[in-house]
């Protein structure tokens, strides 16, 4: 593998890259590397998009064995590995000497499949995942996470941070940056739906969303510290319940449902997380913290 020859910094030595794809995800990908001074050849399977990148110094390619070519950092990011991998068959043969990167969203198994697909095709390989919206993507505050070998990531990681300032190697495990994709989305969408919720709940009463708004930064505040600690005593397997119990939890929840339902509003997914505590409270937990409400998320023990 050809280390990365970034740390030079200058333009005949930035490390040429391809992108195969060019939705929005993999346009900003683009954009990036291009912003960065990369040679960067791009690709996508239905014709029109990409003027602008090229207008910027991109190279658009007919193919995508023609975009892989001089490239020697190859990043793929469609629709799922499906997709990927109907376009990295087409490819297989330009692949092996390159580093090929999966920015493509799907499942650990499917990821950990597609680099089982490289290594039968000898051709580098890490998963990734990108953690922010398109307008972040090449930002400092832009957060990305790979996961295969680290030799690999190591040889290329400042090319990567052309993509964003936090960029993280997860492990050796192909598939950890999906599993890491997953489950900060389904944070991500578990909150923005409880947003939601949270403004029809309050427009029942007559008060606007953007009334509400400045009393929601004092609730977001509390998150990182109150997430940090949940998770060590998740990992401990130790829920003090000194500061907020789950009898109180519980009966605050309760009251939230029950106005929810008084106004008419749709509670099929506030109504689990009453169920979840009281079955905590049940089972005699309710001097205990609420994170003990994770034995009713997760599968029963053989």
């Amino acid at each position: 593998m050809t280390p990365d020859h970034d740390q030079n910094s200058t333009p005949a030595t930035k490390t040429p890259v391809a992108v195969l794809g060019l939705g929005a995800m993999g346009h900003a990908l683009a954009a990036a590397f291009l912003a960065a001074g990369h040679p960067t050849t791009v690709w996508n399977r239905t014709k029109g998009k990409g003027d602008d990148l090229e207008a910027r110094g991109a190279v658009r390619t007919d193919t995508a064995a023609e975009a892989v070519r001089p490239a020697e950092l190859v990043v793929v990011c469609v629709l799922d590995h499906a997709a990927a991998r109907t376009v990295l068959d087409a490819v297989a043969a330009e692949l092996p000497g390159r580093l090929l990167v999966n920015l493509t969203s799907d499942t650990p198994d499917r990821s950990r499949a597609t680099a089982a697909w490289a290594a039968e095709h000898a051709v580098d390989y890490l998963g990734g995942s990108v953690m922010v919206p398109v307008p972040m993507v090449g930002q400092p505050e832009a957060l990305l996470l790979f996961s295969g070998p680290r030799t690999a990531y190591d040889a290329y990681e400042t090319t990567l941070k052309a993509l964003g300032g936090k960029v993280a190697h997860l492990g050796e495990d192909h598939g950890l940056a999906a599993v890491h994709d997953l489950a900060l989305l389904d944070y991500f969408y578990s909150s923005i739906h409880g947003l939601l919720h949270a403004f029809a709940l309050a427009g029942a009463d007559g008060v606007r969303a953007t009334d509400l708004v400045p009393y929601l930064d004092t609730i977001t505040a509390i998150l990182p510290p109150l997430a940090a600690g949940a998770a060590r005593d998740v990992d401990a397997g130790s829920h003090p319940g000194d500061e907020a119990n789950l009898g109180m939890m519980a009966a605050g929840v309760g009251h939230v449902l029950e106005w929810a339902e008084h106004r008419g509003l749709d509670v099929r997914t506030l109504r689990p997380v009453k169920e979840g505590y009281d079955e905590a409270v049940a089972r005699g937990h309710a001097k205990e913290s609420w994170t003990r409400t994770i034995e009713s998320v997760r599968p029963p023990r053989r």
